[in-house]
C-alpha cells in the first residue's frame, strides 16, 4: 500500500501520478458528500471542460476526481509513444485509483472516456460501485461517427500523412483560430448556441490546439478499432447510459444497443440533446445522475 502512495506526488489536492511506464499523469480531486469518489474520464483531447457543471454537482453526494490522460493538458507525453490505446489510458486510470488512497469509484466517462470507464472497470472491478457512461460507445467509434464508416476509412491515411509531414500538419492544427472552430461547431450543429455559452466551450479549443495533432490521430485510430463489447453481458454493477437525442458523434441508438446489453442497466435519452450533454443540459444531468444515483447506491 505505502508503495502505491508514493508514486503520486500530492500538493494540496493535485497531483503527478507516476503511470506503469513512467509518464506522469496529472490528477486533481475534491472531497465530497461520502469517501465514495466519481471517477471522470475525459474524451479525446479534452481535459477536463466538460465536467465544468457535474464536478460540483455530484459533490453533493460523492468525492470527486479527474485526470488527464496522457498527452493531454497538464500529464505528461507518454514514455512509450506505442501506449496510447484505451488499455494504456486504463492502466493509468487504476494508477489514479491506487494514489487516492484506492476509494469505492463511480467511473464517469463521456465520449471517449465511456470506452476508458469500460476498461478500467475490466482491469479491475474490485472497488467499482457503478458506471455512468455519457454520450459514448463501448467500441469502433470511428465506424459510428455522423452515423457512418467514413471517418475509419480516411483515418489510416491521415495518420500516414502527419507521420510522412509532421510539421506540415502541426502547423495546420495549431492554426486554426478557436473561434473559428467553434463556429464551425455550431454552423454543423455539434455545438447547440442555444443552450452551450462561447464560455463553456472556449476551453476545449484552447486546449485542443496546444495538443500533439499525430497524437490525436493515433489515439483516435486506437479507439476505433477497440471495442468492449465483449465485456458488456459481464457488468454486475449499476450502470447508466445517457445519450442526446441528437447527439451525431455517438448516435442514440449506440447507446441503446450498449445498454441493452449491460444486465439491468438504465438508459437515460435527453430529447434535443448534443454530444455536450453535460453543458448544454446541465440541470437536467445532475437530476438524472443524482436520482440513479439515489436508486443504485443509496447509502453513497
Amino acid at each position: 500500500m505505502g508503495a502505491d502512495f508514493a508514486l503520486a506526488d500530492w500538493r494540496g489536492d493535485e497531483a503527478h501520478v507516476r503511470a506503469d511506464d513512467g509518464t506522469p499523469i496529472y490528477v486533481r480531486r475534491a472531497t465530497g458528500a461520502s469517501p465514495t469518489t466519481a471517477l471522470f474520464c475525459d474524451g479525446i483531447a479534452c481535459d477536463g471542460f466538460v465536467w465544468k457543471y457535474l464536478w460540483e454537482d455530484l459533490r453533493e453526494r460523492l468525492s470527486v476526481a479527474h485526470f488527464h490522460y496522457r498527452g493531454h493538458g497538464r500529464s505528461g507525453a507518454p514514455r512509450n509513444e506505442d501506449r496510447i490505446d484505451v488499455a494504456a489510458h486504463a492502466a493509468d486510470a487504476d494508477a489514479v485509483r491506487r494514489a487516492l488512497g484506492d476509494p469505492p469509484v463511480v467511473l464517469v466517462g463521456h465520449s471517449f472516456g465511456t470506452q476508458v470507464a469500460l476498461e478500467t472497470y475490466r482491469r479491475r472491478p474490485e472497488g467499482v460501485r457503478a458506471l455512468v457512461l455519457v454520450c459514448g460507445s463501448f467500441g469502433r467509434v470511428t465506424y459510428t461517427f455522423k452515423g457512418s464508416d467514413m471517418l475509419a476509412g480516411v483515418l489510416p491515411e491521415l495518420v500516414s500523412f502527419v507521420t510522412r509531414h509532421p510539421h506540415l500538419g502541426r502547423a495546420l492544427w495549431a492554426h486554426v483560430p478557436p473561434r473559428w472552430a467553434l463556429a464551425a461547431a455550431r454552423l454543423t450543429g455539434d455545438v447547440d448556441p442555444s443552450r452551450v455559452s462561447p464560455e463553456d466551450v472556449a476551453p476545449y479549443f484552447d486546449h485542443v490546439i496546444h495538443l500533439d495533432f499525430a497524437l490525436f490521430l493515433r489515439m483516435l485510430r486506437a479507439a476505433g478499432e477497440h471495442s468492449a463489447e465483449d465485456l458488456l453481458p459481464n457488468v454486475n454493477v449499476p450502470v447508466l447510459v445517457v445519450a442526446g437525442e441528437l447527439d451525431s458523434f455517438t448516435p442514440p441508438a449506440v447507446s441503446r444497443a450498449m445498454a441493452e446489453a449491460i444486465p439491468g442497466a438504465e438508459l437515460a435519452l435527453c430529447a434535443g440533446g448534443s454530444h455536450l450533454l453535460p453543458l448544454e443540459r446541465h440541470d437536467e444531468m445532475k437530476r438524472i445522475v443524482n436520482e440513479f444515483l439515489a436508486r443504485r447506491l443509496p447509502d453513497g
